[in-house]
């Protein structure tokens, strides 16, 4: 850039740099995020994709994680672990967009904007269980194919070591998952997928007061359509949006219920973009 006056050269500005947490869906992990977060960092962001708790590299076992907030802890603790005045941008997949929505009510003030991809996006005034019982009410008989539930423990004698877990199976993800991934990728999912505890009855998913318009709704909220999602619709991904007044919705074409698969590119310059103008 040269001044007309002095025909001083002036470098252009710098980018700016953002500091992203990625969260995965159920039965994923950190995994997932290869070849955004690569991208990312070749762009000089910083970059940490977590692993909730029995999940991706996690040691624990699905038994061991006690809770919803047990499982999302990794997340809380990277918030907490923030450096004074820092902000994160918070994007969450599928199921992770619930533990976004638990880490914005426990640190407002640290994250500068919430990205759901494709994800389950909560409403402050309704309990998180809200969103999988309205999408149960989307879904037909033998919707989930060949995935798998599994009790352990006996329901009759409900304690510590009395749960359920929910495992995708291979002939689902190939047709409502990555029907549009690369097939390198669904293999990859299919090795790695682990089974992921299900919170049926658990306190924080089921209180009604717990996502407040001063902690969670206070968060600045941009939800991303994956436009040829074949597991939840692009119609019923805007109508979560629309439970969250104030969301800012946009659309990735051609991009399946995988979009850091099918369209990581794209996905990458709209985080970017969207990093940008809220951080």
């Amino acid at each position: 850039m040269e001044t007309a006056a002095t025909g001083e050269q002036h470098p252009h500005p710098r980018r700016r740099r953002h500091r992203f947490l990625l969260v995965h869906g159920v039965c994923h992990g950190a995994w997932c995020w290869y070849k955004v977060a690569a991208a990312l960092e070749s762009a000089g962001h910083r970059v940490d994709a977590l692993d909730m708790a029995a999940c991706g590299a996690h040691p624990a076992r699905p038994g061991e994680v006690r809770s919803f907030e047990d499982y999302s802890r990794p997340l809380l603790d990277a918030l907490a672990a923030l450096p004074p005045g820092e902000k994160a941008v918070l994007v969450g997949h599928s199921y992770g967009g619930q533990s976004l929505a638990l880490a914005m009510q426990r640190f407002p003030n640290r994250v500068a904007v919430a990205v759901f991809v494709s994800a389950a996006m909560p409403a402050a005034g309704k309990p998180m269980s809200f969103v999988p019982q309205q999408f149960a009410k989307e879904r037909g008989p033998g919707f989930f194919k060949d995935c798998v539930i599994e009790t352990t423990g006996d329901p009759q004698r409900p304690d510590e070591s009395f749960y359920k877990t929910f495992l995708l199976g291979p002939e689902y993800m190939a047709q409502k998952l990555y029907q549009l991934s690369p097939p390198e990728d669904l293999t990859l999912a299919k090795t790695l997928v682990r089974p992921s505890r299900q919170f049926v009855d658990d306190a924080v998913m089921d209180d009604e007061e717990f996502l407040m318009a001063e902690g969670y709704g206070a968060v600045s909220r941009v939800y991303v359509v994956a436009e040829d999602d074949a597991s939840w619709s692009a119609e019923f991904q805007r109508r979560m949006a629309s439970w969250s007044p104030g969301t800012e919705v946009r659309g990735i074409e051609g991009a399946d219920h995988m979009p850091m698969f099918s369209k990581p590119k794209e996905l990458c310059d709209l985080l970017v973009e969207i990093a940008d103008k809220y951080a």
